[in-house]
């Protein structure tokens, strides 16, 4: 048995090169963890394209079809960050989906990894910020619906704040949203989260990871979660053009480690989402977002043994 991933072909189609964002990370992520020998077509699953009525349970009906049928107005698309296109509209409405499905097999099996999601600046009924669903929400919001879980922790380590999901989620309590982010970066209009944990900006490694684990555990107290959904951005490394923090390459994967081993530890099922990482290198880029799902198949096999 093996830890269970989430992944499709349409996540990375044909982009311009020269946009900052990096369409292919999701494609080399998986490619690289194939050569690591994690990933294999027996423990990876493929997400189907998601009903309106998933949709609309998150997002306003009237949004949702200006994107699809492409009648977005141009202020809306600078917002967006994206440039329109069909497998731009292909990606996203398969992308919730994968993010549920990894979190109803972290709930079989313990722990479960999605090769994408995070998409945590997408609001109720705009897009922004490169996000467009919001599959965190998306997400949760089912699990309950469905009566799977009771509450549910959204420990979001991008970072940048995840407004989108604090303002979503915001009357929503049975969801508890914590956002640890670099307190001068994007969305310069924070939300207010369940719980925010503000990091200085060019904080190093072992700060960013002292007021992390901190977060966490308070996070942890106050919100007593049965399942755990982790966005374990990437674009708090020292050299991602989109991150001003100083955190190492082994400071990610002592903080992927920690949180990991603690929902373990806790006996709390989490699935993981990449969320951001910006590099022109997106080879370099994606072996970065590999790391969690390293340490997610460490303790899978440590579970399942």
């Amino acid at each position: 048995m093996s830890l269970p991933l989430v992944t499709h072909p349409h996540y990375s189609y044909l982009f311009k090169e020269a946009h900052r964002f990096p369409m292919q990370k999701f494609r080399l992520l998986h490619e690289c963890l194939q050569e690591q020998g994690i990933a294999s077509a027996a423990n990876t699953y493929r997400p189907g394209t998601a009903k309106r009525q998933l949709l609309e349970g998150t997002h306003c009906p009237d949004y949702l079809t200006r994107f699809i049928n492409n009648t977005m107005e141009k202020p809306e698309l600078r917002r967006m960050g994206l440039p329109w296109s069909e497998g731009l509209v292909k990606r996203t409405l398969i992308s919730p989906v994968g993010t549920l499905l990894a979190c109803q097999l972290a709930l079989k099996k313990g722990i479960a990894c999605h090769l994408a999601g995070g998409t945590h600046h997408a609001h109720y009924d705009f897009a922004s910020g490169f996000c467009i669903l919001n599959d965190l929400a998306i997400a949760a919001k089912t699990l309950l619906l469905q009566g799977k879980v009771k509450k549910v922790l959204i420990f979001d380590a991008d970072v940048h704040q995840g407004d989108g999901t604090a303002r979503i989620l915001a009357n929503q309590g049975n969801v508890f949203t914590c956002s640890v982010h670099c307190e001068k970066n994007f969305p310069t209009r924070k939300a207010q989260s369940d719980l925010d944990i503000n990091i200085g900006k060019g904080t190093s490694t072992d700060s960013y990871l002292e007021s992390m684990a901190q977060g966490f555990e308070e996070a942890i107290r106050l919100a007593q979660p049965d399942f755990i959904i982790y966005d374990a951005g990437v674009d708090v490394f020292t050299d991602d053009p989109l991150g001003l923090l100083n955190v190492s390459l082994a400071g990610i994967r002592a903080r992927d480690k920690y949180v990991l081993n603690r929902c373990v530890e806790l006996n709390i099922p989490v699935a993981t989402v990449i969320g951001g990482g910006y590099d022109k290198d997106e080879k370099a880029l994606a072996q970065r977002h590999a790391i969690a799902v390293q340490e997610a198949s460490k303790l899978f096999d440590i579970l399942h043994a």
